[in-house]
């Protein structure tokens, strides 16, 4: 069965600063939200491994370059460093060497014809303004973020025409407030809807500041919403899926996309004592200046059904307290991540968004397969021939294109990741590249069989797949 895809489908790769660059000319009182983290607690991090030495982008970035070239990639994401951009995050003061080579970077990816697509932060927070503001929770913060944002569009937005205000922006309050599984394991709901908020008025605020200057481009956000399965069609299943849908999804998408919070969501954040109590003139600030674009991550769908147990008012009020997970039985399943394998979420998704928002330009910018272990898959010439990695693309690819054709406004994929990676915890545990770093001192760099094939879809636009129902190798 052959895929055609479209002439003008974007088809990149994405990876961020924090888990690319290392800490290479890093100097004291730069560390960030995830620096901070791996000094606290290196032993949750796969083997060691951490931001420390990461790829080595920060020396190797003109070798990755390069390989982009080879495989003719066109459009690459990645992020500033917040928390290495300056050297004083309240008066604004840039660290011109890294200032420099941000400059570099943009400017050899056009020169090797790859767009540049820039991230102003991927839980790089800077830990100064954590210990001081305690993060996001500041109204403080979202200022000092536009300042940021101000400055690097002035300094990069001749040459970067995708900017993005913030990746996944529910994440980090979510695995450390809401759910405390992480570093610094604080329970407080509050905080993270507060957080939230904050982030949704900190990309207005950047949104703002962009269109004032009438650059030549668009200003978006990176959002990672799970496409939302009920257990059944029983009404209360489907009132459980449409509650996560609200707290998780629609939380970033209403806002962003219309300019406008959803009344139930206000409602119940009122009536659990965890509104984030806006003014009406910030409120405007984000019904005037709602994004030109989004950017959505991808990998595994949620599952849940009513819940079946009474909530015990005696713990913090988690959304949970509307939804349990269920595990679906005989589900597919990447087993060296633990995530699950449906590649149907890329059209569902795309249906999502049309049924339920005005048409807005969007397009995935991460999806991908981590897999544990991958040089038992090298053959003797030392290339990973990663297979089930190209049935995994193969299978989302046409879903996504299916969208595209049932009138989607998606226009393109960018996988996860252009390199192997850092990955928060799991650290090198799964490799996600088309392009292979061996942990040696060099980080030296091979392409997998993957990255061939992904230059032969770029250069011919079609693209072979079994029966779409076929399962891919576990």
């Amino acid at each position: 069965m052959n895929i055609t895809i479209p002439e003008k489908f974007v088809l990149g790769a994405a990876s961020s600063a924090w888990q690319t660059e290392g800490w290479q000319g890093k100097k004291e009182g730069q560390d960030s939200f995830i620096d901070s983290w791996y000094k606290n607690e290196k032993f949750v991090w796969h083997q060691g491994y951490g931001p420390a030495v990461a790829t080595n982008f920060m020396e190797n970035y003109q070798e990755d370059i390069d390989q982009m070239k080879e495989i003719h990639l066109t459009h690459y994401r990645t992020s500033i460093n917040w928390s290495r951009f300056f050297t004083d995050y309240e008066q604004l003061t840039v660290d011109e060497e890294y200032a420099q080579h941000i400059d570099q970077v943009i400017d050899q990816l056009i020169a090797a014809g790859v767009e540049p697509m820039i991230c102003l932060e991927h839980y790089e927070v800077p830990s100064f303004l954590m210990d001081k503001y305690d993060g996001w929770s500041s109204k403080e913060v979202v200022e000092l973020y536009a300042g940021y944002a101000k400055i690097a569009f002035e300094r990069y937005g001749d040459r970067v025409k995708h900017w993005f205000t913030f990746n996944e922006p529910i994440v980090v309050q979510t695995r450390c407030y809401l759910d405390a599984i992480r570093w610094p394991h604080e329970q407080n709901t509050k905080k993270w809807m507060l957080w939230n908020y904050h982030k949704v008025l900190a990309t207005a605020r950047a949104v703002e500041l962009y269109h004032a200057v009438n650059y030549d481009g668009r200003i978006g956000c990176i959002l990672n919403p799970e496409m939302v399965y009920p257990r059944s069609s029983s009404k209360e299943d489907q009132k459980a899926a449409e509650m996560y849908d609200l707290f998780f999804n629609r939380v970033y998408f209403d806002p962003m996309i219309t300019g406008v919070y959803p009344k139930e969501l206000i409602t119940l954040c009122q009536q659990h004592d965890i509104y984030f109590d806006p003014t009406e003139e910030e409120l405007q600030t984000i019904k005037e200046n709602t994004v030109d674009f989004l950017g959505i991550n991808q990998y595994y769908p949620k599952r849940v059904r009513a819940p079946r147990y009474a909530w015990n008012d005696q713990t913090p009020f988690h959304p949970e307290m509307y939804y349990e997970t269920f595990d679906l039985p005989g589900k597919q399943m990447n087993n060296s991540r633990g995530w699950e394998i449906y590649p149907e979420i890329m059209y569902d998704m795309s249906m999502y968004l049309k049924k339920n928002y005005p048409p807005i330009p969007w397009l995935i910018t991460e999806n991908g397969m981590g897999r544990e272990n991958e040089e038992t898959y090298m053959d003797s010439q030392g290339v990973v021939q990663d297979d089930y990695r190209i049935a995994f693309i193969s299978k989302h690819l046409y879903q996504l294109i299916r969208g595209v054709k049932d009138g989607s406004t998606c226009e393109g994929y960018m996988l996860w990741a252009f390199t192997d990676c850092v990955s928060p915890m799991n650290a090198f545990k799964n490799r996600y590249g088309l392009v292979r770093i061996e942990l040696d001192e060099a980080r030296t760099r091979s392409l997998k069989k993957s990255g061939q094939w992904y230059r032969s879809i770029i250069d011919t636009r079609l693209m072979e797949l079994e029966d779409p129902a076929h399962q891919i190798e576990k």
